[in-house]
């Protein structure tokens, strides 16, 4: 027997047990079981090969206690016959009770609870002293991912009352190994230093803190050789080959050197390339997705990118499980390959259901209405992402999710399942400042994106500052027709000192009233209208500038205004917070109609694109221009309506409003144009679990505010931002400093909003 225990107990078996004494079979009217604790009986009898009723004899005793080791409950187990009864006694072994780490840094003790819980060991469990190698063997697996091989591990069993143990396991992690060189053996067409940057491992630099690429693992190395491999194949080196790969460890395991042994064989170029297979789509949509072609050097990723364009394609036309498989044809002799594209387009897949899961507050048919996939017809890939893409860009949902699984019993229906994790719709955005004059500035706005799970948005705004007293409120339907267009509303009243928000002396008392539609021209165009009615009473004071007394002089102080608007937006980003990718683009222009008091006209155009440069960077570019005048009696643009910059979605490091032109007191009156650009990198958190919620950046802002288009006044700065998706809203944060910031200039470094759209 391998098992020596069991060899023991079988052994004590024929020596004493009055079963075996006698070498005739019994008929068993009893089994008997003596020794549970924490097992039940049941387990006992499912495992023991007899029941009450059956003959048993000596030749089927080791079977039985086999059976009952097996479970792994018992360290003893003996059978006696009393009469006809089969009598069990077993010794358990013990419950872990408690399972404590102590010196784990690197590793959190969830994570470690979660490794020992995939080997079967787990607190509430039985515990075996032959599992302990298996506990040593996957810790050091778990702290070698993380180049730690100087591990100390020392493991002590404590006894408790019950038949229970504890387990402490003490870590000693030590230093992580440090890669000292990586060297590449067999490159003959590149430079070592060229393929390195294809290459996640690294030796140590001034990042390596943060990017821990410097730290040995073995998956990150298959990582790279792969990188390495798709390096050469995208290069023509059909025939490359990786012949090994060595590491060697300094004595102290604190400094790891690799070394990469490749043969890069010969450059082969496309001599043919052709379609085969069951098209089903016409194949001249089908040549223009080939991005390979005859005397082009051969390239994996064009030709994996050709399958995925033609598999893609084909799913569309409901063909969800097409394959296209590359068939090269090589010749070694003339170093060319022949590339066939070998269409398989399989049976076309219709959607049976369309299922949410997830929305327990938004109404079943705000999800829908967003569906451009529907159900009975057939599945088109493209349709089932974008209706995805929609739903993350409502901005109601933290996360959205979606798998089409086959309907059982059937080979050409799948079901599309959209899961969705629901986050707070409301906002409440506030902006915080301090001056030495102005002290602390508070300003509210409570806002509900989608009220009652409607979809509806309403906005009510209280602001009470030393700038600004507003009241208003806002209503908008984005389904105020079934086919998306929108309808809403606003009425408020605004009160605001000039002075206070850094600009010239005067205030204004404002009473507006407005209606706006949106009409949809595609999946990525809408149009916009809007007419509002505005009564605006001017005030000034014998310190107000003389701009502004001219044109008081000129037009009075009270003016009733009736302005049409219309605006046109391009949005394809991939959400309405946090985007990571797409773009979105805005023209508007405003003009008040003939017989107002002041009539002028207001255009401007921003646009914004994100790009994702890796999985955790994303690169964001953005330009705002604007440009206003006035026609007919009105000379110029109103002051009051002129352009301003600096600040927190303008020019970060500068004052809010402060760019641009002064009035005859020197203090900021804004101008007729406006241009800002920004260039913005995000990433993750260091050391921080990937957390959509929150980002950091590293920007370059650069604006100006004129009276006509120049860029001689461009102000400049750099710093670093952050974002948060706070339960309470958007929060933003940014320290900037000003490159060119003059005397008449208002830096300020620290500035931070929040409530405000990213």
């Amino acid at each position: 027997m391998k098992n020596p225990l069991i060899s023991q107990l079988l052994l004590t078996t024929l020596l004493f047990s009055p079963v075996v004494q006698s070498a005739e079979s019994f008929v068993v009217t009893d089994i008997k079981v003596k020794g549970l604790q924490r097992t039940p009986v049941g387990t006992v009898y499912d495992y023991l090969p007899v029941r009450v009723g059956q003959k048993f004899s000596t030749d089927k005793v080791a079977d039985a206690i086999r059976a009952l080791f097996k479970t792994g409950f018992f360290k003893d187990v003996a059978l006696e016959r009393d009469g006809s009864t089969l009598v069990v006694t077993v010794v358990e072994r013990p419950s872990i009770a408690k399972i404590a780490f102590e010196g784990n840094k690197d590793l959190s003790t969830e994570e470690l609870t979660k490794a020992l819980k995939k080997i079967g060991l787990s607190e509430g469990k039985v515990f075996d002293r032959q599992i302990l190698d298996k506990v040593e063997q996957e810790l050091r697996r778990q702290y070698f991912s993380h180049g730690k091989y100087g591990l100390k591990i020392d493991t002590k069993v404590t006894e408790l009352s019950r038949n229970r143990v504890s387990l402490q396991i003490v870590l000693v992690e030590g230093q992580a190994a440090k890669i000292k060189h990586i060297n590449i053996v067999g490159n003959n067409s590149f430079e070592t230093q060229d393929l390195l940057k294809n290459f996640e491992l690294n030796t140590s630099n001034l990042l390596s803190f943060y990017t821990k690429d410097d730290q040995y693992s073995k998956q990150k190395l298959a990582a790279d050789l792969e990188r390495l491999r798709s390096f050469y194949l995208d290069r023509g080196y059909i025939n490359f080959s990786i012949e090994s790969s060595q590491i060697a460890m300094t004595p102290d395991k604190k400094e790891i050197y690799v070394t990469v042994n490749i043969k890069e064989g010969d450059v082969f170029t496309l001599d043919k390339v052709k379609l085969a297979g069951n098209l089903v789509v016409d194949p001249q949509e089908l040549i223009k997705l080939v991005k390979v072609g005859p005397g082009e050097i051969f390239s994996r990723k064009n030709a994996t990118e050709t399958s995925k364009n033609i598999s893609d394609r084909l799913g569309d036309e409901g063909y969800s499980f097409a394959n296209v498989n590359m068939v090269p044809d090589i010749h070694e002799k003339e170093k060319t390959v022949d590339m066939t594209f070998f269409v398989d387009p399989g049976k076309r897949v219709y959607v049976r259901h369309i299922n949410m899961h997830g929305n327990t507050k938004t109404r079943d048919e705000v999800l829908r209405r967003e569906m451009r996939q529907m159900e009975s017809s057939w599945a088109s890939s493209s349709k089932i992402e974008r209706s995805k893409q929609r739903l993350d860009r409502l901005g109601y949902f933290e996360s959205t999710t979606v798998e089409t699984p086959q309907v059982p019993g059937t080979a050409d229906q799948i079901d599309v399942n959209y899961t969705v994790v629901e986050k707070s719709s409301g906002n409440l955005t506030a902006g915080v400042g301090y001056s030495q004059t102005q002290g602390i500035i508070f300003n509210a706005n409570v806002s509900q994106d989608n009220v009652f799970g409607s979809g509806k948005r309403v906005d009510f705004t209280f602001n009470n500052s030393n700038i600004t007293t507003q009241y208003r409120f806002a209503y908008l339907d984005p389904y105020f027709s079934s086919d998306g267009v929108s309808m809403g509303y606003d009425i408020g009243y605004t009160a605001r000192n000039a002075a206070a928000a850094n600009l010239s002396n005067y205030s204004t008392n404002v009473a507006n009233t407005g209606f706006n539609f949106g009409i949809p021209l595609n999946e990525s165009d809408r149009l916009s209208f809007n007419l509002d009615v505005n009564q605006t009473i001017l005030k000034t004071s014998i310190y107000s500038s003389l701009q502004i007394q001219d044109f008081v002089a000129l037009h009075g102080n009270k003016y009733n205004t009736l302005s049409a608007s219309a605006g046109w937006s391009h949005d394809t980003l991939n959400r309405a917070i946090l985007p990571t990718s797409g773009g979105q683009q805005r023209f508007s222009a405003l003009a008040t109609v003939p017989g107002s008091t002041l009539t002028y006209y207001k255009a401007s155009y921003k646009q914004q694109h994100f790009f994702p440069l890796t999985k955790d960077f994303t690169l964001k570019l953005n330009a705002d221009v604007g440009y206003a005048s006035g026609y007919g009696n009105t000379k110029g643009l109103p002051f009051y309506e002129n352009f301003y910059a600096g600040g927190t979605g303008s020019v970060r490091g500068f004052r809010n409003n402060t760019l641009g032109p002064r009035d005859s007191n020197g203090y900021p009156y804004g101008g007729s144009t406006k241009i800002l650009g920004n260039i913005e990198l995000f990433f993750p958190v260091p050391f921080v679990d990937e957390v959509k919620s929150v980002r950091l950046g590293a920007f370059v802002d650069a604006g100006t505010v004129n009276n006509g288009f120049t860029v001689s006044n461009m102000k400049y700065s750099a710093g670093v931002s952050a974002q948060w998706l706070s339960p309470f809203g958007a929060l933003a944060i940014s320290f900037a400093h000003p490159f060119n910031a003059n005397t008449n200039d208002r830096p300020q470094g620290f500035q931070f909003s929040f409530g405000q759209g990213f």
